[in-house]
């Protein structure tokens, strides 16, 4: 029971009721209990396997007494003294809003893992080490240790000397991030590098170091990862390896010593970046169309380095090579000189690893469409934020997946629609980390033509979603949190991110006053692009004066979605699970 004040005279009182099963359960109820009014796990199993995704061998017999099991003991212990086996309408009910027995996707690694990593998207950090915003916030191991945890395979190390140049410190050049120990970081990555996943994890370095303290840093690694460490015998590779083979081995990516030096001596101004508003943010826009960015008044930029590294220090002009260095480099970054167009051109035998800004690539799909999706077939692109995204905002991921970018780099630390699109694109697989890139992305047509992002596509599958319900909000939010007089007027949001014909928003109906909304409301998606698409889902409470207030979000892969009825867990801003908010959904993917 709630109590919510008016006025200083009375208050009024709401109790939280848990809302009847929506008729398509009771439905299915009926259906697979032939009628009863208990289903066996034998029932249960075959509902399991008909309409929830469970028919490849996924859900056994076993899989099934034990979800059995698991309802009765959370919802009624005592029944284990009477040794009840079967399920009434309401513990049905309860599994199927139980987001840890009924998931929306699957938690297993399915994918083929034996091609070539740039096969694969792969989940990749920006500027690794910060706390926060990208000019103040103090540099720390922490927010290398919560990407690893996420699944993130790709963590950046910017290198700079310390103080007294005897020493390596990791931090954001030329701003004013307090540092971090190389040593400290490197630890960190060892710890904690295969958490949540097995799979390769790649260090990108920008450095800015001289050679003697280059040589420092390979000792450094070398003695930190030991066995761990994945180097070619030969100085370059000619294909790059498989996740499967890499798997709990750590590799190092970044430009060789010796074009760090080129790149010095080859050193020009560079245009004055446009002050631009972070556009990310939480209750900013629509995600955008593919190629929607304009800004007239940025140079367009044919230098790979980053913002940060555009201007290395001008002692490297007086550093020689160091081999040791050099040796360790598993995947080759840097750009040969001649502009964009010489950089995407493929090498026989040689593959290497190119970054652009987020505003380099989006002119770049302008001019080189075509040859950005060659280049990704076979060796490894980077996108990275704009040098104006100081708050630690991110950009639109959809149009580099839409060109075959491997590594799109965000900033794992800030948060906003964009993010969340991220950890829906990296809940696929398993969460692995790596997500196998579809097949048009990979596969040329008779005449060795590519995929063309902006040709116009057919329909190839249709998405039906159905809002049942909400519950948990009242054990995961004080009761004021929506409103301090009543209880919060929930809506749900639901949509698609992906191709540019793709994607569109719609929206349910607020339900007022009341802590577990029941909208029971369909919504059909077209999709020409299904292998790529992502749901976004956000619920938010009905404000009349103000601002809605922000209830929960997911962002789940279409390819990955489970057929049938499924609780949806939700989670807050940053990405986080709450503990008991979810929504009750059902999914039909048709051809």
């Amino acid at each position: 029971m709630g109590s919510y004040r008016v006025c200083c005279c009375f208050t009024r009182k709401f109790k939280v009721t848990e809302a009847d099963p929506p008729a398509d359960v009771k439905e299915a109820f009926r259906k697979y209990s032939d009628g009863g009014i208990h289903m066996t796990a034998d029932q249960l199993l075959l509902f399991i396997k008909e309409c929830q995704g469970g028919n490849e061998g996924t859900v056994s017999k076993l899989d099934a007494e034990r979800i059995v099991e698991q309802v009765l003991h959370k919802r009624h212990p005592i029944t284990s003294l009477i040794n009840r086996k079967t399920l009434t309408l309401e513990d049905f009910h309860h599994y199927l809003f139980n987001s840890e027995l009924n998931p929306p996707i699957g938690s297993q690694i399915y994918q083929d893992m034996n091609a070539p990593l740039s096969h694969y998207f792969i989940y990749t950090g920006h500027n690794s080490y910060l706390t926060g915003n990208q000019l103040s916030s103090p540099c720390s191991d922490v927010p290398i240790i919560k990407a690893l945890k996420r699944g993130v395979r790709v963590i950046e190390l910017d290198l700079w000397p310390n103080s007294s140049k005897d020493n390596v410190h990791v931090l954001h050049g030329r701003t004013l991030t307090t540092p971090v120990e190389l040593i400290r970081c490197l630890k960190s990555i060892k710890e904690h590098a295969f958490t949540a996943s097995p799979y390769p994890v790649v260090i990108t370095l920008e450095d800015h170091l001289t050679s003697d303290l280059q040589a420092k840093v390979a000792q450094m690694v070398t003695d930190t990862f030991g066995e761990m460490l994945f180097y070619p015998s030969l100085s370059e590779l000619k294909e790059l390896p498989t996740p499967e083979s890499l798997k709990y081995r750590i590799l190092i990516s970044t430009k060789p010593p010796k074009e760090y030096l080129e790149a010095e001596e080859d050193k020009r101004t560079k245009s004055q970046r446009v002050n631009d508003p972070a556009d990310d943010d939480i209750w900013g826009e629509e995600p955008s169309r593919a190629a929607s960015y304009k800004d007239k008044n940025i140079k367009y930029e044919t230098d790979e380095s980053d913002h940060d590294n555009e201007d290395s220090d001008c002692h490297l002009k007086k550093s020689g090579s160091c081999p040791a260095y050099k040796n360790l480099i598993a995947i080759h970054a840097g750009k040969p000189r001649g502009g964009l167009e010489e950089a995407l051109k493929v090498e026989k035998d040689k593959v290497r690893r190119l970054s652009l800004a987020e505003q380099e690539l989006e002119k770049a799909t302008e001019r080189h469409q075509q040859q950005i999706i060659r280049f990704t077939q076979k060796n490894i692109l980077r996108i990275y934020p704009k040098g104006t995204r100081f708050t630690s905002s991110n950009y639109k991921p959809l149009i580099g997946w839409l060109h075959g970018a491997q590594m799109i780099a965000f900033n794992m630390q800030g948060y906003g629609r964009s993010l969340w699109l991220m950890h829906g694109m990296f809940r696929a697989n398993g969460g692995c980390g790596y997500v196998k890139k579809p097949d048009f992305l990979m596969t040329n047509g008779p005449n060795n033509e590519v995929f063309d992002p902006k040709a116009k596509l057919p329909v190839k599958k249709t998405l039906k979603v159905k809002v049942y319900m909400g519950d948990g909000w009242h054990l995961d939010f004080k009761q004021t949190h929506f409103d301090a007089y009543s209880p919060p007027d929930f809506y749900t949001r639901v949509g698609i991110a992906g191709a540019p014909a793709d994607e569109v928003m719609r929206k349910t109906k607020p339900k007022e006053d009341t802590w577990t909304p029941v909208w029971n409301e369909e919504f059909t998606f077209e999709l020409t692009l299904p292998e790529i698409a992502l749901l976004r889902i956000e619920v938010h409470e009905y404000d009349m004066s103000e601002k809605d207030d922000f209830a929960g979000q997911t962002c789940l892969p279409v390819s990955e979605l489970r057929p049938g009825i499924h609780a949806v867990p939700l989670c807050d801003r940053k990405g986080y699970p709450y503990s008991s908010a979810r929504l009750l959904m059902r999914f039909e993917l048709e051809s």
